[in-house]
C-alpha cells in the first residue's frame, strides 16, 4: 500500500488543503523517504524510529537548511504519522521525543505608510487597462490584507460595491467578509469600466482578468507587486505577502484591536496575529527613546 498517496488524498478530500499545500507535503515526504533510501535505512513507516528522524534533521542542518525550513518539513512528518496512527498503520509516534532546532524569530517585514502613499497617490500607472489593473491589484492587497491566492480567486459576485465589502474565500474554503473604504470603491469602479469596455472573454466570471481575458495567475501578481514596490522601498523581500503584513501593521499602529485584525486576515487563532504587535512595540520603543528625557 502506498501510504503517501492515501495520506495526500486524505489531505485533499477530508482536510481540504489547497493544491499548493498538498504539493509541499508531497515534496517533503519524498525528500524524507529518499533520505532513508540513500542511507540504507528502513523505509517502512511501521519501523521508522525517532533516531531515523533525528538523523534526517542533522543532515538537513548540515546541508544549510534553516531551522524554519526544518520545522516545516517535520510538521509535515507529524501530520503524516498522525494520519498513520489514525488508520491503525503505526502504533506509536516516532516524533514524540524529537527535539527541533530553535527558530530565530523574525518580525514581519512591511512597507511604510509614506512609501505606499507615494506609490498609490503620486506614481503614474497609466490609463490603459494594464496600468489600471496593476494599480487595483496592489491597492486591493493593501486595503484588504488578503492573500495572493485569495485575490486571484475572487469572483465577480464576491465584490459588492453597493455594500462596500468583499467576500474572500481563504484556506480550507473558509469565507470571510472584508469591508472596503469608499475611496477604493471609485478605483474598483474604474477598473470594472475599463475591463468591461475591452469586451474580453471572462467565462469563469473572475473579477481580475489579464489583458487577454484569462483568469489572473499568481506569477503575474507576484511580478507586479515586486516591480512596483521596488520603486518606493529598499526592503529585500517585495512579495504580495508583504502587503498583507503592511495592512496588519498599519492597522495596529492606527489603533485597530488585535481580534479585528485576526478576522480581517482570516487567521484561525490569535497567536498567528500577535506577531504584528512586535512591530508596533518596536515603533513605540523608538518613540520612547527619542522622546523621554531619561531615555
Amino acid at each position: 500500500m502506498d501510504y503517501k498517496e492515501s495520506f495526500l488524498r486524505y489531505l485533499q478530500t477530508e482536510k481540504r488543503y489547497s493544491p499548493h499545500t498538498v504539493r509541499s507535503y508531497l515534496n517533503d515526504l519524498t525528500m524524507f523517504f529518499s533520505y532513508l533510501v540513500s542511507e540504507d535505512m528502513e523505509s517502512d513507516p511501521a519501523v521508522i524510529n525517532s533516531q531515523d528522524i533525528r538523523s534526517w534533521i542533522v543532515s538537513m542542518m548540515d546541508n544549510g537548511y534553516s531551522p524554519a525550513s526544518v520545522h516545516r518539513k517535520i510538521s509535515c512528518l507529524r501530520a503524516f504519522f498522525r494520519y498513520l496512527r489514525k488508520e491503525g498503520i503505526v502504533v506509536s509516534d516516532p516524533l514524540e521525543k524529537v527535539v527541533l532546532p530553535k527558530r530565530k524569530k523574525r518580525l514581519p517585514v512591511f512597507v511604510g505608510e509614506e512609501a505606499l502613499d507615494k506609490l498609490l497617490d503620486e506614481y503614474e500607472f497609466g490609463n490603459e487597462y494594464e496600468g489600471i489593473l496593476n494599480k487595483t491589484i496592489i491597492e486591493m492587497l493593501y486595503v484588504t490584507g488578503m492573500r495572493r491566492s485569495e485575490l486571484t480567486g475572487l469572483k465577480e459576485s464576491d465584490v459588492d460595491l453597493a455594500g462596500a465589502e468583499v467576500k474572500v474565500t481563504g484556506k480550507r474554503n473558509k469565507q470571510r467578509i472584508i469591508p472596503i473604504v469608499r475611496p477604493f470603491i471609485a478605483r474598483l469602479e474604474e477598473y470594472i469600466r475599463t475591463r468591461n469596455s475591452k469586451g474580453a472573454v471572462n467565462e469563469g466570471e473572475w473579477f481580475f482578468i489579464t489583458g487577454r481575458g484569462n483568469k489572473l495567475y499568481d506569477k503575474y501578481v507576484y511580478n507586479i507587486v515586486k516591480n512596483y514596490l521596488a520603486m518606493v522601498t529598499t526592503i529585500e523581500k517585495k512579495s504580495p505577502h508583504i502587503l498583507r503584513h503592511t495592512f496588519a501593521t498599519h492597522m495596529l499602529n492606527r489603533g485597530a484591536d488585535l481580534n479585528s485584525i485576526k478576522e480581517f486576515l482570516g487567521h484561525a487563532n490569535l497567536s498567528a496575529t500577535q506577531v504584528y504587535t512586535h512591530n508596533t512595540f518596536e515603533k513605540l520603543r523608538k518613540i520612547y527613546q527619542q522622546a523621554h528625557p531619561r531615555a
